[in-house]
């Protein structure tokens, strides 16, 4: 099996799917509004590579950043001209067929984003080093945004992190329903500057989270009390760009914001009331703080989740500090902590 649907994914998938898309598919399973998608497993990427991953590493240097750098551009090359099995092309083929059938639209629009079976983890540290690409219609431009998903597991980033830090290896590639994003952004469900886990900060800005997540933008950021309910701190962005599909040439483009949406926040009261809620229901479920990218729909203002993973820098400093006795297991308990088993 080549493609598995969000909705037959959960977390017990990472070594089919990886990080990404198992989360997508526990979110989608538990009821959380995820636009609709589907994996392309490890097991494809593997066929593909199959007896040439050993040469194509064979002499990298992850210390040697240049040479590091100009290896990973000739792997990717050497990764993007290799010929897919017209049963794995097919099986892609069906999986954007049948999402748009059950979107009820002709070659809907997706985002085609990789998904590392380490990434995302709690314990990982390197999300965004593999690629996404947006606004994709049709069979083949999906097939060629897989393609360049794959060449991306061999970024020079991504190479250094596994070639120090170990962990393990494959690669999937998520294809989603695109959002036509008014407004988009990241979420914490704790204040990433303090570590504060009663707070929730949100930075958002118009158009596609791209702007947001590659830094291209100054964002509007707010600061929400989970306890009262209340917005704490409002900062407002610049937000000189917004990235918008681009009907006529396909895929994005960047396009400059009007004075006058800038000198107003991007979200309202409202909608950022329900973005907290939405973001203290996935932490519930997760049952740690989340790191998550969200969007709200141009046309119908449904605040969609596009990805959700474990905050990985003030979860790690908080490591449960292990308990010697009964006694001070006890007290652990009524603490709020956890005694070791």
């Amino acid at each position: 099996m080549y493609t598995i649907p969000f909705r037959e994914l959960d977390l017990l998938h990472v070594a089919v799917v990886g990080g990404k898309c198992a989360n997508l598919g526990d979110l989608t399973q538990a009821g959380f509004p995820v636009p609709p998608g589907f994996a392309v497993t490890t097991g494809a990427f593997e066929e593909v590579l199959h007896g040439h991953l050993a040469e194509l590493l064979a002499g990298i240097d992850a210390d040697d950043v240049t040479a590091l750098e100009r290896e990973a551009e000739r792997v990717r090359e050497v990764v993007e001209s290799l010929e897919v099995p017209q049963e794995i092309a097919d099986a892609i083929a069906a999986g954007y067929a049948r999402l748009s059938a059950d979107l009820g639209v002709d070659r809907p629009p997706v985002a085609v984003r990789s998904s590392a079976v380490a990434e995302d983890a709690a314990d990982a540290s390197f999300a965004g080093m593999q690629s996404t690409y947006l606004w994709l219609r049709g069979a083949e431009e999906v097939l060629h945004g897989v393609r360049r998903c794959w060449a991306s597991y061999f970024n020079a980033e991504a190479l250094a992190y596994r070639a120090r830090h170990g962990g393990k290896s494959g690669m999937s590639v998520a294809v989603q329903y695109m959002v036509d994003a008014r407004v988009a952004g990241v979420m914490f469900t704790l204040n990433p500057v303090s570590g504060d886990p009663s707070s929730i900060a949100v930075d958002a800005s118009y158009g596609l989270g791209v702007t947001v997540v590659g830094g291209e933008v100054t964002p509007d950021s707010f600061l929400f009390s989970k306890v009262t309910r209340e917005l704490i701190r409002s900062e407002l962005g610049t937000k000189e760009l917004e990235c918008v599909a681009d009907p006529e040439r396909g895929g994005t483009t960047m396009r400059e914001v009007e004075e006058e949406r800038r000198a107003r926040p991007c979200l309202e009261p409202e909608e950022l009331a329900r973005l907290a809620e939405l973001g203290r229901a996935v932490e519930r479920h997760y049952g740690s703080p989340q790191d998550i990218e969200w969007a709200i729909d141009r046309g119908r203002d449904e605040i969609f989740l596009l990805q959700a993973r474990p905050e990985t820098v003030w979860s790690q400093k908080r490591r449960p500090v292990e308990v010697a006795s009964p006694i001070s297991a006890i007290a652990a308990t009524f603490m709020g902590g956890r005694a070791p088993k």
